[in-house]
């Protein structure tokens, strides 16, 4: 009777148990709380790595500096970043072009083969963009930026498609053609904005047109493309223009950026709003590959040459850890619209409006002038530890991967935009002290993982933290940093996990890991099978 008994109670409670279960896999998640759920064996494919195919430089004669060399090799490292683009390799401080007292032209080199075989050395390919004018190929004087880049098109079109032609050939000889047929060749930057180009779209048509048969005389198998235009401006008529007249063309170009006023404002005076449109950037994107595939040549590959929140090297945002989630969101919203998305730029190392003094200026890069990481080099360093198989993943804002070892790694962000609007601009808004609020619990589930002990790290930027703009307001924003502030900066940011610990996964229950999140942080979990 005693033995009926118990078989009776063990039932039961196999029954409870079963009913306690199957609760907890029905229980909705509390309010406050954000649930990602995904499974070990369900997997999306490969991951696409768009986001650090290419990233941005001011000018290649800034490439010649130790710094800005240091710098780059920090960011390929880190980053994985695989081609850079930058201005000014045909302007008259890269030594180029000039002419005899006859009006031949002279050619030299020198100097791009050092930043080139300085690319080389690190593993990075240029992503060449074609620009500016040499002075003694220019039919104008109109310059752009400090170190003047000439801005008119060519007195001479023979001579600059000599020039193009005799650079590209100079290329192949240097490095070899199956190298060079992995390159991008870019005709110009901006040419819709007259501060880029003092000629009309026939004009740059033109421009493209030279360019483009003396580079595919050298070898047709090389890509060029453009227009490389800012806003996403000239796409369907620069395909049509090439289809029409029969003009090689490989991909499209253009620039996007997140504010709403204060274009080609290199010093910041006029102001930007960044844009509560939550599809800004992103919307521009995806607009572009739609003219591509409705074009008469559908299959041309689409590179955003530029992009960031903001199109001015004085906007405070490039500096706030707002930037980290935003540029995170932007990135998961293009999804695979792009073949690259350059983020504009590596390093403040920048002279656009001139050398810059001060130690967080609103300067495009991910590291200030001293190499001083920004919340925004985090969140490339954090792609780039993602693993090659994503999760299938239903969550907007993250993304789950895993490697065939059977470590895997989470992506998390929340983007909050809290700018206060129009009346505000963000040269007086993200200069301040800005704490973020709750957005309550993070639960990340995975489900199927294989059964065994798991080494866990946890990063995190945010708010105080790898938030170098917010230490260096709280040592009392100095106008100049010794060489300590410039250390404790980055002791105190310097990307080192906030927890670690051993997670022992049994079989039959998920992996989960609970944490407290606030506006625009974004997490890093590293899983690491043991």
């Amino acid at each position: 009777m005693k033995r009926i008994l118990l078989l009776l109670m063990l039932l039961l409670l196999s029954i409870a148990g079963t009913l306690v279960a199957q609760t907890a896999k029905q229980k909705k998640p509390a309010i406050g709380e954000r649930v990602i759920n995904t499974d070990f064996n369900k997997t999306a494919g490969k991951l696409n790595t768009m986001f650090n195919e290419c990233v941005g430089a001011g000018r290649a004669n800034e490439g010649l500096r130790a710094d800005w060399q240091q710098q780059l090799a920090y960011v390929r490292k880190e980053c994985g970043f695989r081609y850079i683009r930058m201005h000014g390799l045909l302007t008259d401080d890269m030594a180029v072009y000039t002419e005899d007292n006859k009006g031949n032209p002279v050619y030299n080199y020198s100097y791009i083969d050092v930043l080139f075989d300085f690319l080389h050395s690190i593993g990075m390919k240029p992503f060449v963009e074609l620009g500016f004018m040499p002075a003694a190929l220019a039919s104008g004087s109109k310059t752009i930026f400090w170190w003047r880049g000439n801005v008119t098109p060519p007195k001479d079109y023979e001579k600059w498609a000599a020039l193009v032609r005799d650079l590209t050939g100079h290329f192949t000889e240097r490095y070899g053609a199956e190298e060079v047929k992995t390159w991008y060749f870019e005709v110009w930057n901006e040419p819709n904005l007259d501060g880029f180009w003092a000629g009309t779209q026939d004009d740059y048509f033109k421009l493209y047109t030279y360019s483009a048969k003396a580079i595919k005389s050298v070898n047709s198998s090389y890509r060029v493309g453009g227009p490389g235009t800012a806003g996403a401006a000239w796409e369907p008529e620069m395909i049509a223009y090439c289809h029409k007249n029969n003009v090689p063309i490989d991909f499209v170009s253009t620039h996007a950026y997140g504010v709403k006023q204060g274009y080609l404002d290199e010093f910041g005076n006029s102001g930007t709003v960044l844009d509560k449109n939550p599809m800004s950037v992103s919307g521009e994107v995806l607009q572009s590959r739609k003219e591509i595939a409705g074009s008469s040549m559908p299959h041309l590959e689409l590179h955003y040459t530029e992009w960031s929140a903001s199109y001015t090297p004085a906007d405070p945002i490039h500096d706030s850890y707002h930037e980290a989630a935003y540029v995170l969101q932007k990135i998961k919203q293009v999804g695979n619209a792009a073949n690259s998305m350059s983020y504009w730029v590596f390093t403040d190392i920048f002279e656009e409006p001139g050398p810059r003094f001060t130690p967080f200026h609103g300067g495009f890069g991910m590291l200030n002038t001293q190499g001083i990481n920004k919340p925004v080099f985090y969140a490339y360093q954090f792609l780039n530890r993602l693993e090659n198989t994503e999760l299938v993943n239903n969550d907007s804002t993250s993304w789950v991967c895993r490697d065939q070892a059977g470590n895997m790694q989470a992506l998390v962000w929340d983007f909050t935009n809290t700018h206060p609007g129009d009346s505000v601009h963000n040269q007086q808004y993200y200069v301040r002290d800005l704490p973020s609020k709750s957005k309550g619990k993070l639960k990340v589930s995975i489900a199927n993982v294989p059964d065994g002990a798991y080494a866990l790290e946890v990063y995190k930027v945010g708010y105080h933290s790898n938030d170098a703009y917010s230490a260096y307001l709280s040592i009392g924003k100095p106008a100049q940093l010794t060489k300590q502030q410039v250390e404790q900066i980055k002791r105190q940011n310097d990307g080192s996990p906030v927890t670690r610990e051993i997670v022992t996964v049994k079989a039959g229950t998920p992996f989960v890991k609970e944490l407290q999140i606030r506006e625009n942080d974004v997490f890093f979990l590293d899983i690491i099978k043991l």
